[in-house]
């Protein structure tokens, strides 16, 4: 019986991770700031633990109860929209240290015990802007174009030890929270220079008619990135990713 640990599991991506990973019988460590334990069926095989991506010492202190792990799942995450020349840098530093020096950090702290035995998975979340630009997300998407350079990097350094890194790119998701927390960040979209793209933008995020991403479809990505030593290190999620990543082959 293997053992994955998932970031940012409290909704969305990373709790629909957990379910997918406990029903086909792995033992999950489902880990989110403020640990809720009403969030996944009980199970045997399910530990609910508290980490902060942002935190050193919550970081090691949850990579230490959680033992030996086969599997990472670097899921945490959040976006903001705002004009890029209008967006405050406290927010832009807060998306990186979440999005981009939490995964780094995550990593980090898993990486030895699956150099020392020279086998694991590292899947990094990130996102399908980093493939087709989109406006009023730069500093978002920046951050997570930082982590696949990361990503794509390290797969290269650790091959040698016979661990496997790979990339999930989601679409799109209407049926997460993750919209809904990135318009509570909204900064500048009522600026006279950018109301009328911003309106057209939330249009277009709000549109169910085209191909969007569900939150399964994501977990089946990342099923597939840890369970099969065949699959590319860079795996678009949803209709709309595989859409996007078929047009920049």
């Amino acid at each position: 019986m293997k053992t994955v640990l998932i970031t940012g599991c409290s909704s969305g991506f990373g709790l629909e991770i957990a379910r997918y990973f406990l029903a086909r019988d792995w033992r999950v460590v489902a880990t989110m700031r403020t640990p809720r334990t009403d969030l996944l069926e009980p199970s045997d095989r399910l530990r609910v633990l508290a980490l902060d991506v942002t935190d050193p010492e919550s970081i090691s202190k949850a990579v230490e109860a959680a033992g030996p792990i086969d599997v990472l799942v670097n899921n945490a995450g959040f976006g903001a929209a705002s004009p890029a020349e209008l967006v405050a840098l406290d927010t832009v530093r807060d998306i990186f240290e979440t999005n981009t020096f939490g995964t780094i950090a995550v990593t980090q702290a898993v990486l030895p015990q699956f150099r020392q035995r020279r086998a694991g998975v590292v899947v990094n979340v990130t996102s399908s802007v980093t493939l087709k630009a989109l406006p009023l997300i730069a500093a978002y998407s920046a951050s997570k174009a930082a982590v696949n350079a990361f990503t794509a990097s390290m797969a290269l350094e650790l091959e040698q030890f016979g661990v496997q890194v790979r990339l999930v790119l989601p679409g799109r998701a209407p049926d997460t929270r993750f919209g809904e927390n990135a318009r509570a960040r909204m900064h500048g979209l009522d600026h006279e220079a950018y109301a009328d793209l911003a309106s057209k933008v939330i249009a277009g995020l709000q549109d169910t008619s085209s191909p969007t991403t569900r939150a399964q479809d994501v977990a089946e990505a990342v099923w597939r990135a840890a369970t099969d030593p065949s699959s590319p290190m860079r795996i678009p999620a949803g209709a709309d990713a595989e859409a996007w990543a078929a047009e920049v082959r």
